[in-house]
């Protein structure tokens, strides 16, 4: 009988703070879908438009993106921003990073940056080995585009950009796992 009484207020704790009454119904939850929002890329040269066909050819990884939402009280997206965390190995040595972007496109077809994770020219990254990991965290995502990649993630790629294949060198569709 003892144990019961112990037992209540601790459950009691874990009631209150796993939710019960929310005094501001308009902050972001997991009921109102501020997420956070798992998407991933898996990217090789054979999805890169053009191919690479030089010393990068065997680039792959793969990159998760973690997205949060902001929503006002009638459920509408006012703020994004993800966190990039990118993986590529098949590289070549001294292989040299000028971006890495989410763009706007259906397998096969191109499109514009629409949200750069701040690695660019002005900022390459240069890889040593044969493989590189990257995290690029608190991006902000537009509004617009943040709605867009819930709504329909496969028409997005994320790709990244070389030196030696400034057009991009290995890209994949994105899709949501979470």
């Amino acid at each position: 009988m003892k144990r019961w009484f112990l037992l209540l207020p601790a459950a009691c704790v874990v009631a209150i703070a796993c939710g019960g009454d929310n005094a501001n119904p308009a902050a972001p939850t997991a009921t109102n879908g501020g997420g956070p929002f798992i998407f991933t890329a898996e990217m090789t040269t054979d999805n890169e438009i053009p191919h690479p066909t030089n010393a990068e050819q065997a680039a792959h990884g793969a990159v998760q993106i973690t997205m949060r939402v902001t929503r006002d009280s009638s459920n509408a997206i006012t703020a994004a921003t993800a966190d990039f965390n990118i993986q590529l190995a098949g590289l070549a040595p001294d292989t040299t990073f000028v971006g890495a972007h989410i763009h706007p496109g259906i397998a096969g077809v191109t499109g514009p940056v629409i949200v750069n994770t701040t690695l660019s020219s002005g900022t390459p990254q240069t890889v040593v080995g044969g493989t590189s990991t990257w995290t690029f965290n608190n991006i902000t995502v537009p509004v617009a585009t943040a709605q867009q990649l819930l709504d329909n993630p496969a028409s997005f790629y994320f790709n990244i950009h070389t030196f030696m294949n400034p057009a991009g060198v290995a890209r994949g569709q994105v899709r949501r796992t979470f």
